[in-house]
Formats: C-alpha cells, sequence, structure tokens
C-alpha cells in the first residue's frame, strides 16, 4: 500500500512537472498554481515517510521544475532568483514536515509499545488476582473440610461402637420374631438402617483417611475380572427395573492388574449411581478401551445426567443430588483412582446421561505409594 502511494505521488510530480513544460510560459498564472501544487506531493510524501520520502520528491519536483526555469533565464535576474528560491522552498518543506512527522511517528510507537507492555502487565496481573483468589478460596474450602474431615472422623468412631451392639441386639430379636410374626418386619428394617448407617459411618471413616494409609491389598487382579465381577453383581438390581445392562469390549483391560478391592468399591460406586439415575426400561454400558499407557473404563447411562454447572461438585466431599445421600461415594472413589495415579473424570453420555470414565495406567505400579500420592 505504501508503494502504491508512493508511486501516486511520483505521477504527480511527473504530470505537474509536464504541465510546465507544455504551458506556455505567458501564462504566469498558471505555472503559479503548478507551483503552488507542488507542495502538496511534497507534503504528503513528508508525512508518510518522513524526511527521505520528503527529500526525494523535492529533488524531482525541483528536476521536473527546471526547463520552466530555463524559461526565465532570459527574462533577468530578479525572475531567475525568484524561481530557484521555489526549489529551496520545496526542499525546507519537505525537511520540516518529515522531522516533525518522524517525530511524532517515533512518539506514537513509543507510546504503542508502552500500552502494550501495560496491557500485557494489567493481563499478567489480573491473571495472578484470579490465580491467588483461587487459591484463597481452595485454601479455605481446605480447611473447612479438614476441619469438617477430623470432626467427621471423630464422630464416625463415636458412633460406630454403639452401632455394632445395636445390630447385634437387632439380630438377636431377628431370631427371636418367627417370619410369620408382625413384629418381624420392623425388626427386620431395623438390622438394614443399621447396616446402612454403618456403611455410610464407614465412608466417612475413609474419606478422612489420607490415600497412603488406605490398607494395602496383598492380591492383584486383571482389570477385566473386576469388570466383570461388579457387573455380575449389580445384575439383579438392573433386570428389577428392566435395565438395558451391557458390558463391551471388557477383554481389553484383561492385562492391566489393579487392586481388586479397591477398583471394585469404585466401579460399584459407578454403577450404582447410574442404575439410580436410570428410569425402568433405560440403558447402562460398561466399556474398557485402551489409549496409550492408559485403560480407560466408562461407565454410560441414559439418566437425567449432569448440569454443566455441576460437572466439578459431583466430586467434591458432601455434594449430592440424592436425599438419602452422604455425597462421599464419588469423592472417595476420585481419591482412590487418584492415589493409584489415574484420574476419574465425569462428562455427558451419547445418550446424554452420564458418563464416568476411569482412567487406569498400565506403565505405572498399581498401589498406593507417597510419590504417587504427591504427584496426582
Amino acid at each position: 500500500m505504501r508503494k502504491l502511494i508512493f508511486g501516486i505521488l511520483l505521477l504527480a510530480v511527473v504530470g505537474i512537472g509536464l504541465l510546465h513544460i507544455f504551458t506556455p510560459g505567458d501564462l504566469v498564472f498558471y505555472h503559479d498554481t503548478y507551483r503552488r501544487l507542488s507542495y502538496f506531493p511534497i507534503a504528503v510524501g513528508a508525512i508518510l515517510f518522513g524526511i527521505t520520502g520528503g527529500l526525494t520528491l523535492a529533488i524531482l519536483t525541483s528536476l521536473a521544475f527546471i526547463p520552466h526555469i530555463i524559461l526565465f533565464m532570459g527574462e533577468g535576474t530578479e525572475a531567475y532568483l525568484s524561481e530557484l528560491t521555489e526549489i529551496l522552498l520545496y526542499i525546507a518543506v519537505a525537511v520540516i514536515i518529515g522531522f516533525i512527522a518522524s517525530k511524532e511517528r517515533r512518539l506514537r510507537e513509543k507510546y504503542e509499545l508502552l500500552s502494550a507492555k501495560l496491557k500485557r502487565s494489567y493481563a499478567r496481573l489480573h491473571s495472578e488476582t484470579e490465580l491467588l483468589i483461587e487459591v484463597e478460596e481452595q485454601l479455605k474450602a481446605s480447611r473447612k473440610l479438614s476441619i469438617l474431615g477430623q470432626l467427621s472422623a471423630s464422630l464416625a468412631h463415636e458412633i460406630k461402637n454403639p452401632l455394632g451392639s445395636i445390630k447385634g441386639t437387632a439380630e438377636i430379636l431377628l431370631d427371636e420374631f418367627p417370619e410369620n410374626h408382625p413384629k418381624h418386619e420392623f425388626v427386620k428394617i431395623l438390622v438394614q438402617e443399621v447396616d446402612r448407617l454403618n456403611t455410610s459411618v464407614d465412608e466417612v471413616l475413609l474419606f478422612s483417611r489420607h490415600p497412603q494409609n488406605l490398607e494395602q491389598e496383598k492380591g492383584r487382579e486383571s482389570l477385566s475380572k473386576v469388570i466383570t465381577r461388579v457387573y455380575k453383581l449389580t445384575q439383579n438390581r438392573t433386570e428389577k427395573k428392566k435395565i438395558a445392562f451391557r458390558l463391551t469390549e471388557v477383554d481389553a483391560c484383561r492385562d492391566c492388574l489393579v487392586d481388586g478391592h479397591r477398583y471394585s468399591q469404585v466401579l460399584l460406586n459407578m454403577l450404582l449411581n447410574a442404575i439410580d439415575a436410570v428410569d425402568h426400561n433405560g440403558r447402562i454400558e460398561i466399556a474398557c478401551q485402551r489409549e496409550a499407557s492408559w485403560a480407560v473404563v466408562s461407565v454410560s447411562d441414559d439418566g437425567p445426567g449432569v448440569f454443566d454447572t455441576e460437572l466439578e461438585k459431583v466430586f467434591e466431599p458432601f455434594y449430592s443430588r440424592k436425599e438419602n445421600g452422604t455425597g462421599l461415594g464419588l469423592s472417595i472413589s476420585k481419591k482412590i483412582v487418584e492415589g493409584y495415579g489415574g484420574k476419574l473424570e465425569i462428562e455427558k453420555s451419547r445418550w446424554g446421561g452420564a458418563c464416568f470414565r476411569i482412567w487406569v495406567p498400565t506403565s505405572l505400579p498399581n498401589a498406593y505409594s507417597p510419590d504417587q500420592v504427591s504427584s496426582v
């Protein structure tokens, strides 16, 4: 674009020079007009291209003006010098305007550079401020959870012993009342509710422990075997709700060895959540696939799914949409998976429900260690 503009200015200079040549010398008014028009390309060139551009156009204008000066050489010294002075004015205008334009351009570039630095500094400051606020909020939440975890663990220990006594007494009463006795059903409900409460207490105790303090399983199992076992365990529940329950590509995880007890707990939690979420005649699918050094187990359903605003909350402790849920199942599952160097994610399934993806590392020892826990 700049070359095009400079070319147009050159054409203007050449054109004015030709007008001087082909216009008769006695038409003074026209020659005076041409002289004044010559300042425009010089001034524009100086503004756009600085001193260099202005001087170039001024010199070219002067060269184009020479044939016109020759016409006045015979008119006397005064007329000749007047025309020569015009050339000096061309050069002076080019230098003055070019100097001012160059200085203004340097100042503008300096301010633009300063503005860009300020913008980057502001963006960095804004980012660091957001990070600081986020870290502060996480620290507050961590402190609250730490206090809550300690309190919950203390209460859980205190509750667990009386629960054992209550369950033992209830089982004695259950034996004393035959199945056809009207009170048998009530005692049975008491035993079931004690078991449910005991499970909730165990979840609180498990969540309050650090992953590396969890008991180690001596035996390892194939991940595909664990998936198949949990699948069979939950088949009865899915049949009652007439759920289309499918297991696909499980052999892809056959050579991945895991802590069978812990991963059974994780998968069972995923499946029970899915069974609770789907309606009668719904769909649930467990699939396994290999991705580089990972075995990825997905549990998908066609239930109502999870809102986008809840995607990051579902793994938070004590967060639950169930009326009687503790909100610890997914938190504990995530803690177990990450403790073994894996990842637990949630996304929308292809049916619009929820899809939990468990990433199990195949290249790392699948057991808890302080180094793995600190790196997660």
